[in-house]
């Protein structure tokens, strides 16, 4: 059945391609067409690489039965942390998936139909593009790129190899937000001008890094992938690693700003911005190993006077506009707080007229995250491959989002704001164009 699945969906997408239709097109006839031959229950084989904080919130939607998925493998440079999957995901089913360190290993299974990559940034985009090229679908944590060109890479990729490509920002999967900004476009706010993405969170101290032999266990060589090797510094690969320079990680942009920032955008109904401009810096614990930016205030300017403002605080619990992070979304009539916990409807005069809530459990800003939204966003990516709905959050737009963040960065990082080409996202700067890409570690560069 595995093969006659395989021919018939390649089958499938050359004659779609004959006709001119689209990726998405060719994705969704694919997928419904095979499931009128062989019935929608074929199951879906998959992997997870990368077993840190980020993995047990795609279980749930993995392992319930009406699913009908397999976790065959799970995967991480850390044999330890494998072994913790192991046992969590062994309460959870009644098979043993295979352990494997070597995501090219689990790219090598013809049987594989899909990865789930909640890797470190530095992984995302070549480790998904590696996927692709392999025949596998892709469910891709946030951030989707790590740096413009790879952004750029990626959208190509999944043009090229037709998949199903989820990027993992899983508010895009609230029925809350859909509905609240459903009806923002539709005007309960009038004209919509600005928006203001925040967050705030109370990280402590990080170790100061200093040179070590890499932890029992762990392949150091496979953990920097495409990134150009250097000696292992302690405590790095443990989650630490976003915030010791821009080798593995891409802050707190990076690392936050990503949800809030696409709920902005998509509010706003804007693309690219005109110009940016940030004001960042570190101001706590200046003695420690933190290398970024701890708190932000970012500016994006787009055509029809609209403003999206980032305003991120990472170590600094005080929680400025009552809750942890969301997104506050004005209009000429009124205004729209929204986050994972759902929306608040103001009219002007600051009253209250509408709210409805979800109980999510990925409300706050605890690590990791996890709960239904993330559930509802990896059972989408699972009815899609099977044609039965349409991504939420398909790499095309996650991308357009994850400009926002690679703007304020670079921006902090040449000291200065720049204009951008609202049609193509291009960087009107050559001080902020030699950040567009990065070095690789030869033989990892991401090719199509």
């Amino acid at each position: 059945m595995r093969n006659d699945r395989r021919n018939f969906l390649k089958k499938t997408t050359l004659a779609a391609a004959g006709l001119g239709l689209t990726s998405s097109s060719v994705n969704a006839m694919s997928a419904i067409s095979y499931n009128n031959i062989l019935g929608s229950n074929d199951r879906i084989n998959v992997a997870i690489q990368g077993l840190g904080r980020r993995y047990p919130a795609f279980l749930e939607g993995i392992t319930a039965k009406k699913s009908n998925v397999r976790l065959k493998y799970l995967c991480d440079v850390m044999p330890s942390q494998m072994d913790k999957a192991a046992i969590k995901v062994g309460e959870m089913v009644n098979y043993k998936p295979i352990l494997e360190k070597n995501i090219r290993t689990i790219l090598d299974d013809k049987d594989v139909d899909a990865v789930f990559m909640a890797t470190p940034d530095h992984w995302h985009a070549p480790g998904a593009i590696m996927a692709m090229q392999a025949g596998k679908h892709v469910y891709l944590e946030k951030p989707c790129s790590h740096n413009p060109q790879e952004n750029e890479l990626i959208v190509t990729a999944q043009k090229k190899f037709n998949k199903v490509v989820q990027m993992g920002n899983q508010q895009r999967s609230s029925p809350q937000s859909i509905k609240i900004i459903k009806e923002i476009h539709n005007g309960i706010i009038g004209d919509v001008y600005k928006a203001v993405a925040f967050y705030t969170n109370g990280r402590g101290k990080v170790p100061n890094p200093v040179k070590a032999a890499p932890p029992a266990g762990l392949d150091w060589d496979l953990f920097q992938g495409p990134a150009p090797r250097k000696d292992y510094m302690h405590d790095t690969w443990n989650y630490n690693w976003h915030w010791y320079g821009w080798d593995y990680g891409t802050a707190e942009l990076g690392n936050n700003a990503t949800h809030e920032l696409d709920i902005a955008r998509w509010a706003l109904d804007v693309k690219y911005p005109e110009s940016v401009k940030v004001s960042a810096s570190k101001d706590h614990f200046q003695d420690d190993g933190w290398e970024m930016y701890d708190q932000m205030l970012a500016t994006y300017k787009f055509n029809n006077n609209k403003i999206i403002e980032w305003d991120g605080v990472s170590r600094n619990g005080y929680q400025k506009y009552g809750r942890g992070r969301g997104t506050i979304i004005y209009g000429s009539k009124g205004v729209v707080i929204v986050d994972r916990g759902g929306y608040e409807l103001y009219d002007l005069k600051g009253k209250l007229i509408d709210q409805l809530k979800s109980g999510s459990a990925e409300g706050g800003v605890a690590l990791g995250g996890g709960g239904s939204l993330s559930t509802l966003h990896t059972v989408n990516f699972l009815n899609t491959i099977r044609g039965n709905e349409q991504l939420t959050s398909p790499i095309e737009t996650g991308a357009i989002s994850q400009m926002l963040v690679h703007y304020g960065n670079i921006a902090y990082r040449i000291d200065k704001g720049f204009e951008v080409d609202q049609n193509t996202g291009k960087i009107f700067d050559r001080d902020a164009m030699k950040l567009w890409s990065r070095t690789y570690e030869p033989g990892w560069e991401p090719k199509l």
